[in-house]
């Protein structure tokens, strides 16, 4: 680390936040967290916000450090990792390929299965398939959600026929592909991975009556609890940490990645997605993961960036 901090020493290093996907809102809490953190720690840092005209940007503020704070489309998925790798600056977080299997829900299930994860079963369906469309593939309950969106953006719990229709409107209007997958019962929990390490395990459990964790549950004050550590057997928390290693290993994730899961009662951990870009607000995962091993907030955004750029 003291190496790492000597040549973070030497970067302008641009916090790259905001941008134009639904999860804008939290991209700027994420992102001015960071700021903080990193402006606290004496580094030299701006803020961009990623709405148009970034290479120009970049630029105008000599950023030759990008710390990717973008959720979403546009900055989750790829994208800006391309342009970064184009213009030669390296970056916190998951490469171009990693991060675009990620964000992809149908690729990350393709490479799970291959590699012999648990995982719920699932089919996607286009917006242009009329027939795919017509009647529900899978049997009642299952979630459907948008293929490539996050912070449970556009998800739907669908328990009967009647619900599948809106269901299906809902998914689409974030993305031209949607994933049905079997809804599985039993605690929900997320595992923090920072480099090869996994951090503690956490359990979520949604407030409010919220039916799962939803956005609002994701960010509200008060949306969810946190319980840690997670109400499970030591021996399905092992389990949990080892499946989400194997699991940004078949993604090819970097850096940091944050894995949810669902102990389901009967087949015990299973995968549901993984986040190349956890949230670093006061509501977040990832941190609390970071407190409980013993790993500050500060000490969390400069290892992130000494994992991914392995310094």
């Amino acid at each position: 680390m003291k190496h790492f901090k000597q040549w973070f020493k030497t970067r302008r290093i641009g916090v790259l936040m905001g941008g134009l996907s639904a999860e804008r809102e939290i991209s700027l809490k994420t992102g001015r967290a960071i700021y903080q953190s990193l402006k606290r720690q004496g580094f030299s840092v701006v803020v961009i916000d990623a709405k148009t005209e970034l290479p120009a940007q970049l630029k105008r503020a000599r950023v030759n450090f990008g710390y990717i704070a973008l959720h979403g489309p546009g900055g989750e998925d790829g994208v800006v990792q391309g342009l970064l790798e184009w213009m030669k600056i390296p970056y916190t977080g998951s490469g171009v390929m990693a991060s675009a299997l990620a964000m992809d829900k149908a690729a990350s299930k393709k490479l799970f299965e291959a590699a012999g994860l648990p995982t719920a079963k699932w089919k996607a369906i286009k917006k242009t398939d009329v027939h795919a469309r017509a009647n529900p593939p899978l049997p009642f309950p299952f979630v459907v959600k948008p293929a490539s969106q996050g912070s449970a953006v556009g998800v739907t719990i669908v328990r009967s026929a009647k619900q599948w229709p809106a269901a299906l409107r809902t998914a689409f209007r974030y993305d031209s592909t949607a994933l049905v997958e079997t809804f599985l019962q039993g605690p929900e929990i997320t595992v923090g991975i920072l480099g090869a390490q996994a951090l503690p395990v956490i359990e979520i459990l949604p407030q409010h009556d919220r039916p799962f964790y939803d956005f609002h549950a994701k960010y509200a004050p008060g949306g969810s609890r946190h319980i840690l550590p997670a109400r499970i057997s030591k021996a399905q928390a092992a389990e949990s940490a080892r499946l989400s290693l194997v699991a940004c290993a078949a993604l090819g994730t970097r850096g940091v990645a944050r894995v949810d899961l669902i102990v389901d009662k009967k087949r015990g951990p299973m995968l549901l997605e993984v986040n190349t870009i956890p949230g670093m607000t006061e509501t977040s995962l990832l941190p609390e993961a970071a407190a409980a091993a013993g790993i500050s907030f500060d000490l969390l955004v400069c290892r992130i960036a000494e994992a991914s750029v392995g310094c």
